[in-house]
This record gives C-alpha cells, sequence and structure tokens, in this order.
C-alpha cells in the first residue's frame, strides 16, 4: 500500500475531527463544556463511544496478534474479558451512584471528603501517573505502525512522528474538551466496529471463506481454546487468575480512573448512566470476540501464504503486534489497508484523546482547585486549563520516546503489567473508604503506604516461583496490591466512634 495514499488519508481524517472540534465548541468553550460537557451527554452516544475508549489499538493490534503467539495464548484472553464484564456491572451498582449521589466533577472528590487531603491528593497523583503511561503506551503501538508504513518512507524520524500525532490530537481537543471528544468518540467507535467487519470479510475472501465456514474453520482451530483449567502455579494463563485479574483491574482501569468515568458523569441522572454501563458492557464483550476471531483468521491467512510473523526494527525479534498491520497493508490490497488503517486511528485515537481530556480536568480540578466556586469564573482559568493540555501533551510525547528505547514485548502485556503496579493503590484506598467504618486515618502517612505496596508487590512477583511454591502472577497481581494497601492504611488508622481522620 503506497504511504502517500495512507497519509492522504490520515490527514483527511484529522480534517474531519478538526472541524467537528470548531463546531461543538462554538457555543461555549469553557471549563464546564470541558469538564463534564454541561452535564447533558445523551447515555446512548457516551455508551457507544466508549467502546472505541475503551477498546484502543491495543484490542485493535495487540489482543489478535496474541491469539497466535510463541507463548501459546489462543483465546485465553476471553477469560479477562468475562472478568471485565463482571467489573463494569460493579461499577454501575456500587460507584456510579456513589459519585452521582456526591454530584462530582472529579471522582477523587469522594477521596477527599471520606479519608482526607493527603489522600485525596495521592489518589489523584496516582491516577495522573497511571493514565500518563498507559495512554502513551497505547499511542506508542499505533505511532510504531505509523511509523513503518507511512513516515519511514519520508525519512521521518520516529520522534517527529510521536510529536505529529500528539499534535493532531492537541488540536481537536483543547478548546471542546469533553463535548468534543463524545462526539468525535462516537464518530471514531463506528470506524473502528465497521473496520473490524470488514477486515474479517476481507480476510474470509481471500481465503475463500464465507462467513460461517471463517467460524467455523476459527472454532476448528489449534487458536480457539478459551479456558486454562491446568498447572494452576505456573499457568499464568490459568481461568481464575485471568476472571479475577479481570475483575479488579476493570474495577480500578474504569471505574476508579477519571478518564471513562468522566464520560459517566456528564449525563444528567444515575439512570442515563447505568444505562450506558449496561449497554457497553454487552456490546463490549461482543466486539472481543470478534478481535480474538481475527487473529485466528490472521494467523490462517499466514499459515497458508507463507508469511512470518514480521521482526521487531529495534530488536529483531518476532513482534507478533504487526502482524495484523503487515497482512492489512502488504497483503489484502487497497481498500483493505484503508479500512485498518481507519480502525487503528480511530481505535486509538479515541482513547489518547479522552485521556489527554481527563488528565487535564484531574489535574485542573484537584490540584488548581477549578471546581470550586471560587475559581469558576476566575478571568485566567481556561489560559491555565491549556497550558496543562500542554504539559500532559509534552509527557506523553516524552514518555513514549521511553518505551521505544526500552520494551520491545507485546503492547497488550505491558499495559496490564503497569495497570497492576499504578492502580493497585487505588484499589485499597477506595476499599478502605467504602468498608471501613468508625477508623480515623492517619492521612499524612497515606502517600508512604501507597508508594511502599507497588514496591513490595514487585518483590513479591519477582520472587513468586521460590516463595510460593513455583506460583507466578498474572494480571491478579492488582488485587494482591489493593490489599497489601488496604492492610497498609489499617495499620496507619485507629478506631474511633465517628468515621473521622487525625
Amino acid at each position: 500500500m503506497s504511504p502517500t495514499i495512507l497519509l492522504c488519508f490520515l490527514i483527511g481524517y484529522f480534517l474531519l475531527l478538526i472541524i467537528i472540534s470548531f463546531v461543538t465548541s462554538q457555543k461555549s468553550s469553557d471549563n464546564s463544556t470541558f469538564f463534564v460537557a454541561n452535564r447533558n451527554s445523551k447515555w446512548y452516544l457516551v455508551a457507544f463511544g466508549m467502546i472505541g475508549t475503551a477498546l484502543s489499538g491495543v484490542t485493535f493490534i495487540s489482543v489478535p496478534g496474541e491469539v497466535g503467539a510463541p507463548s501459546g495464548n489462543q483465546f485465553q484472553y476471553f477469560q479477562f474479558v468475562l472478568g471485565n464484564a463482571v467489573g463494569f456491572i460493579i461499577i454501575a451498582t456500587v460507584l456510579l451512584p456513589l459519585y452521582y449521589r456526591m454530584n462530582l466533577t472529579s471522582i477523587y472528590g469522594y477521596i477527599e471528603k471520606r479519608l482526607g487531603h493527603y489522600s485525596y491528593k495521592t489518589a489523584a497523583s496516582i491516577f495522573l501517573l497511571s493514565r500518563t503511561l498507559g495512554s502513551a503506551t497505547r499511542l506508542y503501538l499505533v505511532v510504531i505502525v505509523l511509523q513503518r508504513f507511512i513516515f519511514d518512507s519520508y525519512g521521518v524520524p520516529f520522534w517527529l512522528t510521536v510529536l505529529i500525532s500528539l499534535a493532531l490530537i492537541w488540536s481537536y481537543t483543547f478548546k471542546g474538551g469533553l463535548k468534543t471528544i463524545i462526539i468525535t468518540d462516537t464518530l471514531q467507535t463506528f470506524f473502528l466496529v465497521l473496520s473490524v467487519f470488514l477486515t474479517i470479510y476481507f480476510i474470509c475472501n481471500s481465503l475463500d471463506f464465507n462467513i460461517p465456514q471463517a467460524f467455523e474453520t476459527v472454532k476448528n482451530s489449534s487458536y480457539s481454546k478459551i479456558f486454562f483449567f491446568d498447572d494452576f502455579l505456573i499457568n499464568k494463563f490459568y481461568f481464575s487468575k485471568q476472571f479475577i485479574g479481570g475483575i479488579f483491574v476493570t474495577i480500578a482501569m474504569t471505574g476508579l480512573d477519571q478518564d471513562l468515568m468522566q464520560k459517566n458523569l456528564s449525563m444528567g441522572t444515575i439512570q442515563e448512566a447505568k444505562k450506558n454501563m449496561f449497554t457497553f458492557t454487552g456490546v463490549f464483550v461482543i466486539l472481543n470476540i470478534f478481535f480474538l476471531s481475527v487473529g485466528a483468521l490472521l494467523y490462517i491467512y499466514a499459515s497458508k501464504n507463507g508469511i512470518d510473523i514480521p521482526l521487531d526494527h529495534v530488536t529483531g525479534k518476532p513482534r507478533t503486534d504487526l502482524l495484523f498491520p503487515e497482512i492489512a497493508l502488504n497483503n489484502l490490497g487497497s481498500v483493505p489497508a484503508i479500512i485498518f488503517m481507519l480502525g487503528l486511528t480511530a481505535a486509538t485515537f479515541a482513547t489518547t484523546d479522552s485521556a489527554l481530556t481527563a488528565l487535564t480536568t484531574s489535574f485542573c480540578v484537584d490540584f488548581l482547585g477549578m471546581a470550586k466556586a471560587e475559581n469558576v469564573n476566575a478571568e485566567n482559568a481556561v489560559k491555565k486549563r491549556h497550558t496543562v493540555h500542554i504539559v500532559f501533551s509534552v509527557l506523553m510525547f516524552l514518555v513514549i520516546i521511553v518505551i521505544n528505547a526500552l520494551n520491545s514485548s507485546s503492547v497488550v502485556s505491558l499495559i496490564f503489567t503497569i495497570a497492576s503496579y499504578t492502580y493497585g493503590p487505588l484499589l485499597g484506598l477506595y476499599s478502605f473508604g467504602l468498608f471501613v467504618k468508625k477508623r480515623g486515618l492517619h492521612d499524612k502517612l497515606v502517600p508512604i503506604v501507597c508508594l511502599l505496596s507497588p514496591f513490595l508487590c514487585y518483590l513479591l512477583a519477582s520472587n513468586s516461583a521460590e516463595i510460593l511454591g513455583g506460583y507466578v502472577f498474572s494480571v491478579e497481581l492488582i488485587l494482591i496490591n489493593g490489599l497489601i494497601t488496604f492492610i497498609g492504611l489499617l495499620f496507619i488508622s485507629k478506631k474511633t466512634d465517628a468515621q473521622t481522620r487525625f
């Protein structure tokens, strides 16, 4: 596929998003519009748009690539997805009612009211770190594809490709914020879903399969094993590890994350927010089945046509993340290549634009106090918000450059590894706030507990085989992280007659 054609498509795509941003921010571009879209978003638009935000380019590329990975992943990821679904239901029935009852702009306002000032700042700081790292990692994946299949042809260095990508995202989010994101994410999710189904069609057509034949082939292939119940100690794909990990990763990365919760808080009522979450959950599970099916079809196609897993330019080792773009852009023809690029771009930028908006919101509200009445009408509030937006764009740029220098593994595994260490303390903080009554917390010691917990988790995970009789941790490590934080908070609290802190 010609790099020039792909570049022209990319330019046209972002021009469309910039036009949407211009239209949606015409009437108002104040902080209320940016932070919570004036709390009048339509639940069905949010539900559909959240699909693109939750899936990202990682699901689009890395999940299909992992199906045929040398480690024998197959469809094991669906065990994790089932856990995700349970986590989404818990969010809808437990956390959302709490957030709406407190009328929050930043969800970390709950921690401030329940546990104290230092706990609040710690929770918000954890989110800023976690989301910056996670979103940068997701964007890194698509930048690799853009670099390899477009910008390498023009001699553009990797760092400039990253800078261009972030500048384009900034250009359509800095003014309208969440109000713009809800519209652009809806459009991008449509492109993502369309791309998935069309990709399946094009691969099936190349293999001379009709759709029923394709799914029968996938079902009978060596890639379709979903449930793993052997070797509990050493198998990181064991069902309970993936399922339990999926529940708590979802609660932490969605329910305790300002990014996806910010969209839920933009609706008028809790009933609409719940409808959004339940609808989103059903669509999320179904789409992941299709992504895994795409992965099986890709490996079947690669085997039939003698295509090897592409090598990483840096390490020279096979990289499963690149199999999908290699086949779509170089083997299926021009139309499938454009469809693939459409889906990849939509998936990844729907995640990154949302994250930049949420990071800006959290910093402005949690650290600059812009949600407080005395600061709402400040003349320089919007200018400060713009500055914060730029700073987080620069931070994301720097993180991607570091990841590119250090990482050569599958991006999907890297993201959940990051989440296990960074989101765990949030689980501990919210669990303590929700379930521990009549204990006063030594608020100033909370940051120390939240720093120690990931460190102890790292030591445990690194030595689990020796300490725990060969046990190997997977994504369930986030639960251990949260538990260590919870126990630490109990140690720095004392019994009291009222729910007070000291």
